[in-house]
């Protein structure tokens, strides 16, 4: 039986560069976002597992002998092969939760979510844990931010802490603890399990942000993470503008079989860029030079016209733009563009007072704005003690 109180946490993450061009072939570096999803677990009452989503609304509680022998009639042969999510399986989690066919409310794919990753690894590597679990988030959902995936990294990890698959590796008296790299790619595989129960065909990429932290190379793929790269100030901005990822890319695809000797040395250079980029983030810890800034900003330049030239632009991020620019700071928008969200690099010698100027002008603008980081740690294990003021407070109110 689980008898600790602790907390696990993941980043987001955000798409430094190589939007589009990925889905062709090229690179694309995505880095984690010092933005974190947190989950609380504690014991619970013997023969009940509770979940508290408030950011979505859930709050649940079931008996667990009542979830045995639900996985029991629903998993099927080779339950013990980590078999991804089957439709059947998903359908009858669906119906026990009372959670309508097709159903994609974000509390509805978050719970749905829940299940299969709880009753599969529990199943696996124990039995159904009598444990009280609470998810509190600082990303915004639906922005493209890995949300799910940080969502996904904390349940993954806290349920195989709690059924013996992996270690409790934090002693008494730290305040924060990893995993081993074997029980890091553990937790990302199942991560990826519950980012298919939300996402249905994802990449990986977002969970295994989530779960190594920093930065990661994908190409094609195969993902790589890249060794000791810096911890960079940005500025996050959400334009609020909703917009749909599969109608950009379409769009993208048109204009490329339209234009093919214009449009493809563009995603050349967003492939040079991404890979020049690669190579200045893992220079910069050997020598911490500031020369490396202005480097890096006129990679977001570049970047931000080649991604209007492919028709991904937004009068939002074109304003965000001007307004980082008229503070002397230099942005790009990050994920699939027409609206979402943009980052603004903030170089050690950027003033508070330009930092708070930007800000205020962009809120000014209707947008939400957030200062943090990027090249974050991945997941994390925490005392409780240890936790912010306000995610503590967060907790709490939950």
């Amino acid at each position: 039986m689980w008898a600790r109180d602790v907390a696990v946490s993941a980043p987001g993450k955000v798409i430094l560069h190589g939007e589009h061009a990925v889905v062709l072939g090229k690179v694309a570096l995505a880095v984690a976002l010092d933005l974190r999803t947190f989950l609380r677990l504690r014991p619970g009452a013997e023969g009940r597992l509770s979940v508290s989503l408030p950011g979505v609304g859930v709050r649940r509680s079931w008996d667990t002998p009542g979830l045995r022998a639900l996985w029991g009639r629903i998993a099927g042969k080779g339950r013990g092969e980590q078999p991804l999510p089957r439709r059947k399986q998903l359908d009858a989690l669906r119906e026990f939760a009372g959670i309508a066919a097709g159903a994609s409310a974000p509390e509805s794919l978050a719970t749905l979510a829940f299940l299969y990753m709880c009753l599969a690894i529990s199943a696996k590597y124990g039995d159904v844990p009598s444990v009280d679990i609470l998810v509190w988030s600082e990303l915004p959902t639906g922005a493209g931010l890995g949300s799910s995936a940080a969502y996904a990294v904390c349940l993954a990890a806290a349920l195989l802490m709690v059924c013996g698959a992996i270690s409790c590796p934090l002693q008494e008296g730290e305040s924060t603890a990893r995993w081993t790299e074997e029980e890091l790619t553990l937790i990302n595989s199942w991560a990826f399990r519950g980012e298919r129960v939300i996402h249905g065909n994802p990449s990986g990429v977002d969970n295994a942000v989530g779960t190594w932290g920093g930065a990661l190379r994908y190409q094609a793929g195969k993902i790589t993470p890249l060794k000791r790269v810096p911890t960079l100030r940005i500025l996050l901005t959400n334009t609020k503008v909703p917009r749909s990822t599969k109608v950009l890319v379409a769009g993208v695809k048109e204009k490329i079989l339209k234009f093919p000797a214009i449009m493809n040395p563009v995603l050349d250079s967003i492939d040079a860029i991404s890979q020049e980029c690669q190579s200045v983030l893992e220079a910069m810890p050997a020598n911490p030079s500031p020369e490396h800034y202005p480097v890096l900003e006129e990679f977001f330049d570049i970047n931000q016209h080649h991604l209007n030239v492919l028709g991904v632009g937004h009068p939002s991020l074109d304003k965000l733009c001007q307004v980082t620019a008229s503070h002397s700071l230099h942005s790009k928008l990050t994920g699939a563009g027409g609206g979402g969200c943009g980052i603004t690099l903030l170089p050690p010698d950027t003033s508070p007072l330009a930092v708070e100027a930007a800000k205020q002008d962009l809120c000014a603008c209707g947008f939400e704005c957030w200062e943090t980081k990027i090249g974050a740690p991945g997941v994390t294990l925490h005392s409780c003690s240890s936790l912010s003021a306000q995610v503590l407070h967060a907790l709490a109110q939950s």
